[in-house]
């Protein structure tokens, strides 16, 4: 009998970058790849939170180091990847998992926060993801870039949610084109679609008493025919599975991780 391979989701001699790891889906992928052999460099603008990260991975054997980051000021994500170089060393897999959200009526958006949502949210992914993917061809490396975008980039969610959705429909455009452009290099660019998932943001609105959090809970599950709403390890898998050698054929892909919310809003239904 042979014995059973359990080496294809291994991340052993791998370095993994996640951004925004402090908390949250951030800081669940990060211990996640660890588990699975990575080396870890985290990034937030939280850095007292992401040093107890960084702890944490190292008590687990693993390498890490805590890079504070503003995502919204290109210039400090280019002087991070700079001191990666000299601290670090290559990257195998880069998570772009920073994001954040501005809910307003269409016709209420300031201006101010639709810019910074997409200067968040969009050109810091692609700045992060430029900055990886010039690093990976000229090391030959063949890497894995995973996004963290939103099942809000795929259909509308309304609520207020207009500068957020559109800010992940373009990382689901960005995922496509960058997945064509360096498949060449052998560079894997994939992109996650998460429904909604309890952070420090959904936990707060479901617990705000000025807000009808109940009504909000309700409309949510309505969505999901597996009846709960995600947790942030529900997203470790998919990551370790994109990141490592059984996801060696797939790039561009955009992968659900929504407990079945686009399977039933592409005209299911949930009950009969």
């Amino acid at each position: 009998m042979s014995k059973p391979d359990c080496n294809l989701f291994c991340l052993n001699n791998k370095t993994a970058l996640v951004t925004g790891s402090a908390e949250g889906i951030g800081k669940a992928i990060a211990i996640g790849l660890a588990k699975h052999g990575a080396n870890i460099v985290l990034s937030d603008i939280n850095f007292s939170a992401l040093d107890k990260v960084r702890e944490e991975v190292q008590l687990m054997g693993r390498e890490a180091w805590a890079f504070q980051c503003d995502n919204s000021k290109p210039e400090q994500i280019r002087k991070m990847f700079a001191e990666i170089d000299q601290s670090v060393g290559a990257l195998d897999i880069l998570v772009n998992n920073v994001g954040i959200i501005a809910r307003h009526k269409p016709t209420e958006m300031p201006i101010e926060d639709w810019e910074k949502v997409l200067k968040i949210n969009l050109t810091g992914t692609f700045v992060c993801s430029q900055e990886a993917g010039k690093r990976m061809i000229k090391h030959a490396i063949e890497g894995s870039i995973i996004n963290i975008s939103s099942i809000a980039g795929w259909t509308a969610l309304g609520r207020g949610n207009l500068v957020y959705s559109v800010s992940k429909s373009a990382i689901n455009q960005l995922t496509r084109e960058l997945a064509v452009e360096w498949a060449k290099y052998n560079i894997r660019v994939n992109a996650i679609l998460p429904s909604q998932i309890k952070t420090s943001y959904l936990e707060h609105l479901l617990s705000d008493p000025s807000f009808d959090s109940e009504s909000l809970r309700q409309q949510i599950l309505k969505g999901v025919p597996l009846d709960r709403i995600g947790e942030p390890e529900d997203l470790v898998g998919p990551v370790v599975f994109l990141a490592s050698k059984a996801a060696a054929f797939m790039t561009g892909v955009l992968l659900p991780v929504d407990g079945g919310n686009l399977a039933l809003n592409a005209g299911g239904s949930k009950d009969w």
